[in-house]
């Protein structure tokens, strides 16, 4: 510390005049310090010079980092606007996928057929949703099943009638049969009865012709009347005219035979068939008759039978609809539920088609007039995951896009040209349907 021996050996030191004031007041403090700090100098010395290193190191090591910094965020923040002039990529892309709307083909009740996990992954043809209507009309449905209950109970009396026509049938049959064998017998006895008397006649006409010559013989004699001999002449006239109707008896009689042969009947007291012959015909078309009626009405229960099972599939789409997915996909958004009274074709729920997965980008106006249909794309997430290769199928502009889809590709608002990218890729069937990116887009080599 500061004596107070030394303070007053400075305070009687003579006061500097005013000319010299600028210099001495510079010397005066620069005495003052090296009195007050001249018994500390030697202690502080080795601590001056050892704490002069770290203080000259740290400003250094400060000033590095600084620039390290400021480098490492010119190269990212510089990189990214170079490598976007560079490649033909997209400004933002996301992942997307088409939508299938499933609308009810019925109006009725909804019920839940199964329950459906939220983001479960649901085959082709998976039955998610039924609708009842309990109240649809089955007036068709009751008439065809009336009149095929009334034919089934009309069609056991046909039956009975065509059993009994035909068995009355077969009995007039058999007595026709019976009628015709009888009268060819009688026909074929007649003819040989007539036969005889042919025979009869002509034995008679041979013996007057005998009697004629010898009568002749004996009138030139003398020993005959001419009286006896007109008598005998005529005799022999009689017995062949007798001889000639025998033989046209047997004529009428084989004709009459071959009639009955042939199923028609000659004579004067009747026409050409019997009663029992014409009544056996009517019966025949009587049972023709039933069994046309019954083979109709066969007909038509089998008619309604199929009618009624037509109908009964018919009733039943329109009582019962099961909703089912026609595609391989995920439940995206559910517009219904179990409960509700629904009418038809009102939409229930929309399903992702996570198999027809597309990538809906926005690009700049250069990068687009650059863009043809078919050019190669790669999708890169931007979580890092793996990249999706894919082709352009689609460059809408500044026009709308396609509105079916589960992100509306108005949403990618930062530049207004839009590109649509296709993909079969088994990451983009994976349905992660929202996942960010980009899309490096494969330059295309111009002819020269």
């Amino acid at each position: 510390m500061v004596d107070r021996s030394s303070a007053a050996s400075v305070d009687s030191s003579p006061a500097p005049s005013p000319q010299n004031t600028g210099t001495d007041a510079k010397g005066l403090q620069d005495a003052l310090h090296e009195h007050l700090f001249a018994n500390d100098e030697s202690g502080h010395a080795a601590e001056t010079q050892t704490g002069q290193e770290p203080g000259r190191r740290w400003p250094r090591l400060r000033r590095g980092a600084k620039v390290a910094i400021g480098l490492a965020i010119v190269a990212v923040f510089g990189w990214l606007p170079l490598r976007a002039i560079w490649e033909n990529s997209s400004v933002e892309a996301v992942l997307n996928s088409r939508l299938v709307t499933l609308r009810t083909p019925i109006g009725g009740r909804v019920a839940a057929a199964q329950r459906v996990p939220d983001q479960a992954k649901l085959e082709a043809g998976t039955v998610v949703l039924r609708v009842f209507n309990p109240r649809g009309d089955r007036t068709r449905l009751d008439d065809l099943r009336r009149q095929k209950s009334r034919l089934e109970n009309e069609r056991p009396s046909l039956a009975a009638k065509l059993a009994s026509a035909q068995a009355a049938q077969k009995d007039l049959a058999r007595q026709a049969a019976q009628f015709r064998d009888g009268r060819v017998l009688q026909l074929e006895a007649r003819i040989a009865e007539i036969q005889t008397s042919i025979e009869a006649a002509a034995a008679r006409r041979d013996e007057a012709s005998a009697a004629v010559e010898r009568a002749s013989s004996l009138a030139k004699s003398g020993n005959v009347s001419s009286v006896e001999l007109a008598r005998l002449t005529r005799e022999l006239s009689v017995s062949q005219q007798t001889e000639l109707g025998a033989r046209k008896r047997l004529d009428a009689a084989k004709v009459e035979l071959a009639a009955a042969q042939n199923g028609s009947f000659l004579g004067d007291s009747y026409n050409d068939r019997p009663s029992s012959v014409q009544r056996e015909e009517e019966m025949r078309q009587r049972a023709g008759d039933l069994e046309a009626d019954l083979a109709r009405t066969d007909t038509e229960i089998a008619w309604l039978a199929n009618e009624i099972i037509v109908e009964e599939v018919r009733f039943a789409d329109l009582t019962e609809a099961n909703i089912t997915t026609p595609v391989a996909g995920r439940v995206w958004e559910m517009m219904t539920s179990p409960g509700e009274d629904v009418q038809a074709g009102q939409p229930l729920l929309k399903v992702l088609d996570c198999s027809g997965a597309v990538i809906t980008a926005n690009v700049t106006e250069s990068v687009y007039n650059r863009l043809q249909l078919g050019d190669r794309a790669t999708f890169e997430p931007n979580d890092g995951g793996e990249p999706i290769s894919g082709t352009v199928v689609n460059l809408t502009g500044a026009a709308g896009a396609p509105a079916n889809l589960a992100i509306n590709p108005d949403a990618l608002s930062k530049e207004p040209y839009r590109v649509t990218v296709a993909s079969r890729d088994a990451a983009a069937r994976a349905c992660t349907v929202g996942r960010t990116g980009r899309v490096v887009f494969a330059r295309q080599e111009t002819a020269p």
